[in-house]
């Protein structure tokens, strides 16, 4: 783990974000290229809209061993929790990750390496600029977002995001303050790298949530390849 100047700690682990089902939406619209992925989605939700129990659904991947003994079974949850969905706005490029700010507005980052801040209403789209360079090729580009625990008094945001450099890319993560005009980010800094670089463009993670306590919990992929997954 690691420390930066305002000592927020940040721990290597996958975390479960409050907007998961965006996350579900992401995956799948990430990996639709795929004829094989696509055929097994439209085969679950053949399934009177239920996803199958995955204790004993089919591995995507059955050569493939687990770290360790039940790493990828887990007890299948069902819910009948009813939702409504409005459309704010149909004005984005590649929106990837999204917070909300203190006064409900959205902060909304965009996949080819900025932000936009959207009215709470969804009838205003203003563009925030100034971020380090991001690798946007695949599922790569800038990712996702969180606000420091006293963004209203520091007005610092995290974000995450796939970094090139010499011989490829790797998840990073960002911090930098939002100006007070509200068009860029101050003072941009790289808090962490998860290296080893890789020439790819895919599985990044890059999930943020903070806890309680202030430590900052980000998620990182394993990049997808053979080669890398170990």
């Amino acid at each position: 783990m690691l420390k930066h100047s305002n000592k927020i700690t940040i721990y290597m682990k996958f975390v479960k974000k409050k907007y998961a089902f965006i996350l579900g939406v992401l995956l799948i619209i990430s990996c639709s290229g795929n004829s094989k992925n696509s055929a097994k989605t439209e085969e679950i939700q053949s399934q009177n809209g239920q996803l199958p129990n995955p204790e004993t659904a089919d591995k995507n991947a059955p050569t493939y061993q687990s770290a360790f003994a039940g790493q990828t079974r887990i007890q299948g949850l069902k819910t009948k929790t009813a939702y409504k969905v409005d459309v704010l706005n149909s004005d984005l490029g590649k929106p990837w990750g999204i917070t909300n700010l203190p006064d409900g507005r959205f902060l909304i980052t965009e996949k080819s390496g900025f932000m936009n801040i959207l009215s709470a209403d969804g009838k205003t789209l203003s563009k925030v600029e100034g971020f380090p360079k991001v690798d946007d090729k695949g599922q790569g580009g800038l990712l996702d977002v969180a606000l420091d625990p006293d963004f209203k008094t520091n007005r610092m945001i995290f974000w995450t995001f796939s970094e090139p450099v010499s011989g490829g890319n790797h998840t990073a993560v960002g911090k930098g303050k939002l100006s007070a005009d509200e068009k860029k980010i101050e003072n941009p800094q790289i808090i962490f790298r998860a290296t080893p670089t890789y020439d790819g463009k895919l599985h990044y993670g890059s999930r943020l949530v903070f806890d309680k306590e202030g430590n900052l919990f980000v998620s990182t992929g394993e990049r997808s390849d053979m080669e890398t997954r170990p």
